[in-house]
């Protein structure tokens, strides 16, 4: 297992309905992590690299409803 982090910039503002999103993600394979940073503008995501690409972890974060951009 290589795991690694990548941030990610929230487009939205936070709020309950994107915290329970946030939460729900931990279920995506791969992902081992999710924690806000940046005075909750932001997310880093700690991940199983030999799983999952960055890309790929934005595409599932977006599908999970999670609007985010790398950064």
């Amino acid at each position: 297992m290589t795991k690694v982090q990548r941030r990610f910039r929230l487009k939205n503002t936070l709020d309950e309905s994107l915290m329970q999103q946030i939460a729900d993600a931990h279920s995506i394979y791969g992902i081992e992590r999710i924690m806000l940073s940046g005075g909750n503008s932001e997310i880093t995501v700690e991940f199983d690299a030999t799983r999952l690409t960055a890309g790929q972890v934005e595409s599932a974060l977006r599908s999970a409803g999670i609007p985010v951009e790398a950064v």
